[in-house]
């Protein structure tokens, strides 16, 4: 199979991969999710499928350009940086829906955004274009980082949290 052929498969299906393990991962409709204090500039529900549709097929097209238009240890390095990224971004929703650990999955997020950023570095060396594409998926994981935080700080009693006011119980003194 020609290389071009190969990259193509990959990246899509890398993209295809992500896009569905992270979708099994998510879960909306719980009533965890639903009593969650969130933030009223949150995006409304109906956004976030299209939206990710399109950032996913951004990122898919744009690692396609770059790894195209590379070769050898810079195509290999690209190619685990964008990986990395994938599995992150993949990683949020279990984290966030599944495991329902919202302060773990702003770890996540917070890398995945540090990893975006390095993707959009080092896919400039390469082409531009293709990092241009890749603009609009960072702005989204920027939005979707503050939304995090802000459910976590708006989420005091979350596993991993400590409550904001704690009690101490009273000493006894001796008599």
């Amino acid at each position: 199979m020609r290389d071009d052929r190969r990259i193509h498969l990959v990246t899509a299906g890398g993209a295809l991969t992500a896009a569905v393990v992270g979708a099994l991962g998510t879960r909306v409709r719980t009533r965890w999710y639903r009593e969650l204090d969130k933030p009223p500039w949150q995006p409304p529900g109906w956004v976030f499928g299209p939206a990710w549709t399109a950032l996913y097929t951004l990122g898919a097209v744009s690692a396609d350009r770059a790894l195209s238009g590379s070769a050898g240890p810079d195509r290999q390095r690209l190619s685990r940086c964008w990986a990395v990224n994938l599995a992150l971004n993949t990683g949020w929703s279990w984290l966030f829906f599944t495991a329902r650990r919202p302060g773990a999955a702003l770890v996540d997020t917070a890398l995945l955004e540090v990893s975006t950023l390095d993707l959009i570095r080092r896919t400039r060396r390469i082409d531009r274009p293709a990092a241009l594409l890749l603009l609009p998926y960072a702005g989204w994981v920027a939005l979707a980082t503050a939304l995090n935080l802000e459910i976590v700080r708006r989420n005091p009693g979350l596993p991993g949290r400590r409550p904001t006011t704690t009690k101490q119980p009273r000493r006894r003194e001796s008599p």
